[in-house]
């Protein structure tokens, strides 16, 4: 890692959180317990392990000595994995997340996270959280996960939108594991080659990297294709009126809690227009676009997004001045 040294960098463990309702999450988590507590939640069809990178910068005491961990949401790696489709949906997933939330912190920190970082689906989940539970965060960053009330919009009236999230009704098929596990994972790598993993400006797949997400992939697939199944904010078909059927209340799309919206300008499945009007629903707002990046920027390029989130959440450090890594913007 940019600017760290290995002999001091903060070691990662692995351990399993067994969550008051039943479901159990595998949890990757490094720094002082005790400390302010940074979460990380990923997206599909990703794990806990992409954050590892931003878990060894935050949790060093150069910059900020956070308490940090990362999850594997229900239905990933090794975590709870539950068969039903209806046990994917949105309450759920923040009833595990607000779960987490309280295991974690300390009773000096009264259930409230430092910091919330959520990408892709983990964004979703955090928006919701922050709407409905603003005390359990201090500050939310989020990074190319559009807000529901936006999406909503452009599903129900773009047809960009509608097209750029067409496969969204191919993941709640009921035999999309099966056809997502064909060939190698063929149609998982083009979720990422698409957008230049292998051979863009800022190429990331390695073969490391690529046998790390087989090796997960290969726990399964129906838990991840759940959230498709479960979620009405999807396309429209002949057969499901998907988004066009949705109303959301207002006390779901309000955040009130100070907000990072980090966005890879060139993500080819969720455009900036999911940006616009975004200040209506999230009035402590601070939005970082970044040309030349796609969906994947966590990947693309870790230092740029951690040099981001370090000066949104330096007010939050544990008293350690937080310092920006080279390379970043």
């Amino acid at each position: 890692m940019v600017g760290m040294n290995p002999a001091t960098t903060p070691q990662i463990e692995t351990v399993l959180r067994t969550l008051p309702h039943g479901i159990r999450l595998s949890c990757r988590v490094a720094g002082p317990e005790g400390a302010p507590v940074l979460m990380f939640v990923h997206g599909f069809p990703e794990g806990a392990f992409v954050w590892d990178v931003l878990l060894q910068h935050f949790a060093a005491p150069a910059n900020g000595g956070f308490r940090c961990i990362a999850p594997d949401m229900r239905g990933y790696g090794l975590s709870s994995a539950p068969r039903e489709v209806s046990q994917y949906r949105a309450r759920h997933l923040v009833q595990d997340l607000e779960a987490l939330i309280a295991l974690e912190t300390t009773d000096r920190q009264r259930g409230t996270l430092a910091g919330l970082v959520a990408h892709d689906w983990g964004g979703a989940v955090a928006w919701s959280l922050a709407a409905l539970h603003p005390e359990r965060m201090q500050r939310l960053s989020i990074i190319n996960a559009p807000h529901p009330a936006t999406f909503l919009r452009e599903l129900q009236h773009s047809p960009a939108q509608q097209a750029a999230s067409a496969y969204m009704n191919f993941l709640a098929r009921p035999d999309a594991p099966t056809l997502l596990a064909e060939d190698d994972f063929r149609r998982l790598w083009a979720f990422f080659d698409n957008m230049g993993a292998s051979d863009g400006p800022h190429a990331w797949l390695t073969p490391a990297l690529r046998d790390q997400y087989r090796q997960h992939w290969q726990l399964g697939l129906q838990g991840p294709c759940h959230y498709y199944g479960a979620s009405p904010l999807r396309p429209a078909t002949d057969s499901d009126p998907g988004a066009q059927g949705v109303q959301l209340p207002a006390q779901m799309c309000h955040v009130g809690v100070p907000t990072q919206v980090i966005w890879g300008l060139d993500d080819t499945a969720l455009p900036p227009s999911l940006l616009d009007g975004l200040a209506q629903w999230v009035p402590r707002l601070q939005i970082d676009t970044v040309s030349g990046a796609t969906h994947w920027i966590i990947h693309e390029q870790p230092q740029l997004v951690i040099g981001l989130q370090a000066d949104f959440l330096r007010p939050l450090s544990a008293g350690t001045p937080m310092a920006r890594p080279a390379g970043g913007s």
